[in-house]
Parts: C-alpha cells; sequence; structure tokens
C-alpha cells in the first residue's frame, strides 16, 4: 500500500475542478442540456439544478432500478426532469410537480427542446396539495424530493404512500455545507431537515442513509430511502 496520503483543507474552487475532471472522462458533452441550463438562467431562474454529476447519478439510478414510474417534487427548469426522462424505457414516465408557473412554463419547453415531453406530465401548484390528491393506479419507483425544505416531512411521508416496497426516495440538499449538524445554527431549511431526521429516526417503513457530497454546487448531501 502507498504512503499515507498528504491531507490538505480543500474548496469550491477544488470541488468543480474535480466534477469537471471526472466528468471529462464520464459524461459526454450535450448540447441539449448546456442549451437547457443557459435557457434557465436568461429566463431568470435561480442556480439551483442539480450538477452534471448529479444528473447523471439519477440517470443511473433510474436505470439500476429499471424505473418505469418515477415522480419529482420540484422541477424548477427542468434539468433533473431530462436526466430522469432519457433514462427511462419507452413506456416510462415521470410526473414533476412545481409551484411556480414561470419555472413550469421554462421547464416545459425545456423537455420540448429535449425531445422528452412526451414521458412527462407536470402538475403546477403548491406540490403538498398536489401530492394529497395522488392516487395513482400503479405505485412509483422512485420518488425525488427536491423543494422548499421547511416541507420536508410533508413530501416524505407522501412519498411512503406513494411509492412501491423496494422503491427509492430520495431527498436533497439535506448536509448544507454541514450546518444540520451545528446546533447553534438556525435556518428554515436546516430546520427543515431536522425535522426529517428526527422523523426518519423511529420510522420502520424505511430504511434510510445520508450520502455527504462535493461538487461544483458546493458540499451538500442527500438522503436515500427504501421503502420495506
Amino acid at each position: 500500500m502507498a504512503g499515507r496520503q498528504h491531507h490538505k483543507p480543500t474548496d469550491i474552487e477544488d470541488w468543480k475542478r474535480s466534477d469537471e475532471y471526472h466528468n471529462s472522462f464520464l459524461i459526454p458533452k450535450d448540447d441539449v442540456l448546456e442549451a437547457v441550463v443557459k435557457n434557465n438562467k436568461d429566463q431568470g431562474l435561480p442556480d439551483i439544478a442539480v450538477s452534471t454529476t448529479q444528473g447523471k447519478f439519477l440517470s443511473l439510478l433510474v436505470k439500476s432500478l429499471g424505473a418505469k414510474r418515477v415522480l419529482e417534487v420540484g422541477t424548477l427548469g427542468g434539468y433533473s426532469t431530462i436526466w430522469i426522462a432519457r433514462a427511462l424505457p419507452t413506456d416510462g414516465s415521470v410526473l414533476t410537480l412545481e409551484i411556480n408557473p414561470h419555472h413550469a412554463k421554462v421547464a416545459q419547453d425545456n423537455f420540448k427542446l429535449a425531445g422528452v415531453q412526451d414521458k412527462i406530465a407536470i402538475t403546477v401548484g403548491p406540490a403538498a396539495e398536489s401530492l394529497a390528491k395522488l392516487h395513482p393506479e400503479q405505485p412509483f419507483d422512485l420518488v425525488f424530493i427536491d423543494a422548499d425544505k421547511p416541507s420536508n416531512v410533508i413530501y416524505f411521508t407522501e412519498a411512503k404512500r406513494l411509492v412501491r416496497p423496494g422503491g427509492v426516495i430520495i431527498v436533497d440538499n439535506v448536509v448544507r455545507y454541514g450546518r444540520v449538524a451545528v446546533p447553534e445554527y438556525s435556518d428554515v431549511n436546516v430546520e427543515g431537515v431536522r425535522k426529517l431526521l428526527n422523523a426518519l429516526k423511529d420510522d420502520e417503513e424505511v430504511d434510510a442513509t445520508t450520502m455527504g457530497t462535493v461538487g461544483e454546487k458546493g458540499y451538500d448531501g442527500f438522503i436515500y430511502a427504501i421503502r420495506k
């Protein structure tokens, strides 16, 4: 075994460089997705979509699960939705929920640009209300939650109802530069994550872990849960 590696503090510039380096080998340049990112910026959407690396992870997860039915809570401009839709089989579908009509319109345009509009249905309105109205004939295989953090517990509870046994629930942005683990730090987003963690602590319906991540979007992480 080689000698011990020397460790030094790193920052977001190091993480960006690492993402770009690895992506240059593993994720081909995609003019369509780059156009989607540009359109989102031009339309004034906040730069809070998943990264390229995270989008590829969602794509691989869909394929690994053999997923056909995916639920997404929080569409924004549809960047993550496109990654998911592209990975689905021809008879697969995504239902994505978005509260902001402008964001939903931008996403619809992006879906058409990517040629995946036939696989995606978008529902506009408060996600908690939209979820409560859902009573699908078949459960979802995967639920991706990437919306307002104070509602995490509501979204996760509904996701458990809607996903099949053995299905996966992903909740994004749950590390937040490590601030969730700092007791004296508090804001509505951090508190939303802490409430979800407290709810999961004794939840016997799922098995879950948090995966910390660093990359071009900073230091964060996601909860990966399997419905028992």
